[in-house]
């Protein structure tokens, strides 16, 4: 798998990770949770690394945490997750929790989702980067309606990490967003490549268009992803999955042809009219 650097460190990031949310909400001794080995496994035999999960996403900390223990492959990941709850205190007592749920003693990054109460959160993050408990720190949010707010945060404050929604069908992020995290030098993790399912949902069972080979792509979600990825501002993208088969898929598309955004520009309204 291709790696793209984190502008403000050059240490190497694979870009294709992968995203807990509601795949690894599963409990252990479920037929679900026992799918989840293999999914990571998949993961790092394709050379990724990043899983971005969340105390909001359920048992999933939890579960990252078993598997990468049981396993002995904490080394092989690249853990981030979140913090979203107001106060300090409470803040606190979340991220202590995150440590313990995910078996680490350092966590790579920690993102302040949806931006709340972030400036108090932002001061204890500092703190704990130089505790070594933190490596990175980055905010999260998924909407374009608080675009504003996080344009805002990445032109006054320092931060290594972006994570945003990017996609055909959410290219919002593209017309500000994107080019800044690119200008302030901050890595840039893309959720809801799919465009929330949706457009994922629309496109099962359409035949693939012929420019689909050019570019190595044999499913609509390695086209998507490498969508994504054609913009230069996006270090990694972090589809969801709890299948390791779907898993194996997503990561091809981190490999091969990696086509320019230009390259998109003739083909992005067919997608978008299936």
């Amino acid at each position: 798998m291709r790696t793209r650097p984190i502008p403000g460190s050059r240490e190497p990031l694979p870009v294709i990770g992968c995203g807990t949310y509601m795949g690894f909400d599963r409990a252990p001794g479920t037929p679900e949770f026992d799918r989840l080995p293999e999914v990571l496994k998949a993961l790092f035999d394709a050379g990724g690394s990043v899983v971005d999960s969340s105390p909001m996403y359920g048992k999933a900390e939890a579960a990252v945490g078993q598997v990468l223990d049981e396993a002995d492959t904490r080394e092989e990941a690249f853990i981030a997750t979140k913090v979203w709850t107001t106060g300090r205190d409470a803040g606190l007592r979340q991220l202590e929790e995150s440590l313990r749920l995910l078996r680490c003693d350092t966590i790579d990054l920690v993102q302040i989702h949806n931006l709340l109460d972030w400036q108090v959160h932002l001061a204890t993050l500092h703190a704990w980067r130089e505790e070594d408990r933190v490596r990175y720190i980055g905010i999260s949010h998924y909407a374009a309606s608080a675009y504003a707010e996080v344009e805002a945060v990445l032109r006054s404050e320092p931060i290594d990490f972006l994570q945003i929604n990017y996609s055909v069908q959410e290219p919002e992020a593209a017309q500000r967003l994107l080019p800044l995290a690119q200008e302030r030098e901050v890595a840039v993790l893309v959720n809801r490549p799919f465009g929330g399912g949706g457009l994922m949902r629309r496109l099962q069972g359409k035949a693939l268009p012929a420019w689909a080979s050019e570019i190595g792509c044999t499913t609509w979600s390695q086209v998507l992803l490498k969508f994504a990825l054609s913009h230069p501002a996006v270090t990694c993208v972090i589809p969801g999955s709890g299948s390791p088969e779907h898993m194996a898929q997503n990561a091809a598309a981190g490999c091969g042809v990696q086509p320019e955004l230009k390259w998109w520009d003739d083909k992005l309204d067919s997608i978008r009219s299936l």
